[in-house]
């Protein structure tokens, strides 16, 4: 089965499109730019989604919901928010569809025209500010600390399934606070806690940074972000956190009366992860072979498949696959039993390597007869005999070393791919190698659009790790003060 994809030496963009597709996780649909996730790529999304969730609510936030729909004049009451996403808005024009007569089928029905067209969501800061503006009256209502898991569709011309298409899954918080402190230290407590997550969850080592204004969402006064390195050298946005301000107060007149008595508007945030991480999460990990996936991710952390040759020997192995299954998960190990007679072992073996199941154990007769089992990694492919009994403390242990190693490699390889660069000559070379560029900026727009015009380079973050040094510009030679990163990236 591995073998259907194309090795990504060949081509990169082709084996991406491969796996995703031939591991079952989304697929193509009828509609222009949007994806179907199909059951196993849902159940991948799921744990992702869950594990977020989780740390989500443990630091105070909430769920709720907001329309899908958005007034269009909403939009225009933030200009810069307006202006960032005019182009890729879906708009709602007429509520019923009649039979056309003349043609056959249906048609708009021209007298069913919306007396004002409804923007159905790119993002929810104007929807979301307009309901807080009913929820907030004093400082005693504050934080705010709201989250919710909607769908939402940006228009996108070139779409490739996860990491672009016209319609995606997300989560996106909508926080109100006192102060401006507080606020920034809300928009960065976030970024820790996707860092935190990139990296203990999903094994994909991150940098922490600031976009540049040219970079900014729009509407924000600062926006934050972690940056992930793909195994073809490209960049990866994989989360962002919004500082706000009082923009969005301002437009939606969302004020408070403060502990002096007195009537100010509130601090604002937002932030969000989508399920490009499951683009990212496939393009920093997998291999010609198929998916690595981390094992606190995977739906099935374990597959135990029975080879047999006589209905007495299926009997037998199955039986002992559903004792060690039954044990494994009363342990928390998530473990799927493959005993379906109607594939072989080879088969299946390279079924579960396509779809990255971290751990495979194979029972066979001679195992019955010895105690043991084989069991094979999927990070690296490699395969020992070990004794039934042991199962219980050697699983969770391989379990924790997978996912350690997983994140070392991908680290690894970031590591190996940051250059410092001091010169334009070089950064024209290393820039196509793929991987970070370490350089000076000047700090200003224009040398920012030059450099992204000549290479297809831009400015991923400003790393909050960076340290104050001074240098020239490595495309106009003005001063500079600290190093940004540089990057192809998607």
């Amino acid at each position: 089965m591995a073998k259907v994809l194309t090795p990504r030496a060949e081509n990169y963009a082709q084996w991406y499109n491969d796996l995703v597709i031939k591991a079952d996780l989304a697929e193509n649909s009828a509609v222009r730019g949007c994806m179907v996730i199909k059951p196993y790529g849902y159940a991948i999304w799921e744990r992702l989604q869950a594990e977020l969730d989780r740390m989500f609510k443990e630091s105070g936030h909430v769920n709720a919901y907001f329309p899908l729909f958005i007034p269009k004049s909403f939009f225009s009451r933030e200009a810069e928010h307006v202006e960032g996403f005019a182009k890729e808005c879906a708009v709602v024009t007429h509520y019923r569809l009649t039979k056309d007569l003349e043609n056959g089928g249906l048609k708009v029905d021209p007298s069913a025209k919306l007396e004002e067209e409804l923007i159905v969501r790119p993002t929810s800061e104007t929807i979301i500010w307009n309901t807080y503006r009913n929820w907030i009256q004093s400082y005693r209502d504050l934080p705010l600390l709201i989250n919710q898991w909607a769908n939402v569709v940006r228009w996108e011309m070139r779409t490739r399934l996860f990491l672009r298409t016209a319609e995606f899954l997300w989560q996106e918080g909508h926080t109100a606070h006192e102060t401006k402190e507080e606020a920034i230290e809300e928009t960065l407590k976030i970024l820790d806690i996707y860092s935190d997550f990139a990296e203990n969850f999903l094994a994909i080592p991150v940098i922490k940074g600031r976009k540049t204004e040219t970079e900014r969402f729009a509407g924000a006064l600062d926006t934050f972000c972690i940056e992930a390195l793909m195994q073809d050298g490209k960049a990866l946005q994989a989360g962002t956190s919004h500082f706000l301000g009082q923009n969005f107060a301002k437009a939606f007149d969302v004020t408070f009366t403060s502990r002096e008595g007195k009537l100010e508007h509130v601090w604002a945030t937002s932030w969000g992860v989508s399920t490009r991480l499951m683009g990212a999460l496939v393009m920093a990990h997998s291999d010609d072979n198929g998916l690595v996936l981390p094992p606190t991710l995977a739906p099935h952390q374990v597959v135990i498949v029975p080879i047999y040759r006589s209905p007495e020997e299926y009997a037998a192995t199955v039986d002992m696959a559903h004792k060690i299954g039954t044990d494994l998960k009363k342990m928390g190990i998530r473990v799927k039993i493959d005993d379906r007679d109607t594939q072989k072992p080879g088969w299946k073996f390279a079924e579960y390597e396509l779809k990255g199941v971290p751990l495979r154990i194979a029972i066979g007769p001679r195992d019955l007869q010895n105690g043991t089992v084989e069991l094979a990694r999927r990070d690296t492919l490699t395969k020992e005999t070990t004794s039934m009994d042991a199962l219980h403390t050697q699983i969770p242990e391989l379990l924790e070393s997978i996912q350690k190693q997983i994140f070392i490699k991908a680290k690894t390889f970031r590591e190996s791919h940051i250059y410092q660069i001091d010169t334009w000559p070089e950064f024209l070379e290393a820039i196509e190698k793929g991987g970070f560029i370490s350089a000076h900026w000047d700090g200003t727009p224009e040398t920012e659009k030059m450099i992204q015009e000549e290479t297809k380079a831009t400015i991923r973050c400003i790393p909050l790790n960076g340290i104050e040094e001074k240098g020239t510009c490595v495309r106009s030679g003005k001063l500079s003060n600290q190093r940004v990163l540089f990057a192809r990236a998607y």
